[in-house]
């Protein structure tokens, strides 16, 4: 039975819902503020039934962005704190990239040294393939001229980590709710009161919005604006900005032994991230993809039971409000990526690795990647609205910020947490906007 009251309620059972939930109930207890009965999470469907089920599970540091940057080496830290109960893989993460990304690759590298995170940097085009095919016997794609070798991070098994993320919570004292769909949110004096729920109503004192790809309907229940305007940092001002954006993501798996995809010495390679300017020819017929630049990541995955990974997502060409209520539900026309996915990444990988090429006719038809709900400048907006409202709305970077849980665990409890300072609302009002890159990735 649903409870009918909380002190908080969080809406949604994926990452950052029982990061949250877990650290939340740990820090009432430490105080002396409470306990984790204090602590309620419902989901309309259950623990990982989205966005963090479907995840491709990769934990990375590699952001051309400060602040990005110092989040994630926060994040990192936390999922090494208990691997086995996360699922976690810590076999580092390389990132690859031709010449016009040289210079942004050499800055992260300079700028982690400088925060501690540990990586090595292989500068120039011989420099590079040496390197590679050290790693690599196969190694075969052209025009690349900088490595950036993180010696930390990995990935995760998505639902494993969830389950276990759920186990912590769960000890904490947390009440996790599953087949809970909220309806509406009771406002008074401007603050919100109650979460309506086909449950019944539940009565809180702080509210967390943790829906991933759903924050725009939570959004819309708080009475906030669909446009915005946006300041540049160059002072332009962009008004009548959607908040909300939608894009399919690009994922899937190659039908083949894991243990097929080692390095070298035969071990587990690090996670394995490509970004070129080079044309893209079909593996099958040899027919130019794109010659454009492109991007492609991959790794050997016992969870997925293949070599798993993904390209860039597409935007959806329609309105947000237009994009399916139930996004990773099996029938969504979002959730299945299609036969232009599946050839420029079968493409991709044989244009890298020799040991890929002819795998097209292995590629698991299954639906994979799902979509995310991407904000005007595509990074995490975390913020209070409506005086007790937490807003998390990771634009879909989500699942490998395991830390962002304790942030705003110390946040709801009166603690400012100057990592998250970078990521308020208000900055798309002020030009405070992050950095871009040269990759062909928006998250980047």
């Amino acid at each position: 039975m649903t409870p009918q009251q909380a002190r908080f309620v969080i809406i949604g059972a994926g990452i950052h819902g029982l990061s949250t939930a877990w650290h939340l109930a740990r820090r009432l207890k430490a105080s002396g503020q409470g306990s984790g009965q204090d602590v309620l999470v419902i989901d309309k469907k259950g623990i990982a039934a989205g966005a963090s089920g479907v995840a491709c599970g990769v934990i990375r540091n590699n952001y051309f962005q400060p602040a990005m940057r110092e989040l994630m080496a926060h994040s990192v830290d936390v999922w090494e704190s208990d691997p086995e109960a996360f699922s976690y893989h810590p076999v580092g993460y390389l990132q690859i990239a031709p010449e016009v990304m040289r210079a942004d690759v050499g800055q992260i590298y300079t700028e982690q040294e400088a925060i501690g995170y540990t990586s090595e940097l292989i500068d120039g085009p011989e420099a590079s393939k040496s390197y590679l095919t050290s790693y690599f016997s196969d190694w075969q794609a052209p025009g690349i001229s900088v490595v950036l070798h993180e010696k930390r991070g990995g990935y995760a098994n998505n639902v494993a980590s969830m389950r276990g993320l759920a186990a912590k919570a769960a000890a904490e004292g947390v009440t996790i709710q599953s087949g809970v769909t909220v309806t509406g949110l009771t406002l008074d004096g401007g603050a919100v009161t109650a979460v309506e729920t086909d449950a019944g109503t539940i009565a809180c004192e702080q509210l967390v919005v943790a829906a991933g790809p759903w924050v725009r309907d939570f959004w819309s229940m708080l009475d906030l604006p669909s446009h915005i305007s946006v300041t540049t940092p160059d002072g332009t001002t962009r008004p009548d900005v959607p908040m909300w954006t939608y894009w399919a993501l690009q994922e899937g798996t190659l039908d083949v032994d894991p243990r097929t995809f080692t390095d070298n010495q035969g071990n587990l390679p690090p996670v394995v991230h490509v970004d070129s300017d080079q044309p893209l020819y079909d593996d099958v017929d040899g027919a130019l993809i794109t010659d454009k630049m492109w991007g492609i990541y991959y790794k050997p995955d016992f969870s997925f039971g293949g070599v798993q990974g993904g390209a860039s997502p597409v935007p959806i060409d329609r309105p947000a409000a237009d994009v399916a209520v139930d996004p990773y539900g099996p029938d969504s026309p979002e959730f299945a990526v299609g036969d232009d996915f599946v050839r420029m990444w079968t493409s991709a990988l044989a244009h890298c690795q020799k040991r890929f090429e002819g795998k097209r006719d292995v590629y698991k038809r299954e639906p994979s990647g799902g979509i995310g709900a991407f904000t005007p400048d595509s990074f995490p907006v975390f913020d209070t609205f409506r005086q007790n409202a937490y807003v998390i709305a990771d634009a879909n970077h989500g699942y490998k910020m395991l830390g962002i849980g304790e942030l705003v665990a110390d946040e709801l409890l009166g603690t400012t947490r100057s990592l998250l300072e970078p990521f308020r609302f208000d900055r798309y009002r002020t030009g405070k906007l992050h950095p871009t890159s040269n990759s062909p990735f928006p998250w980047s």
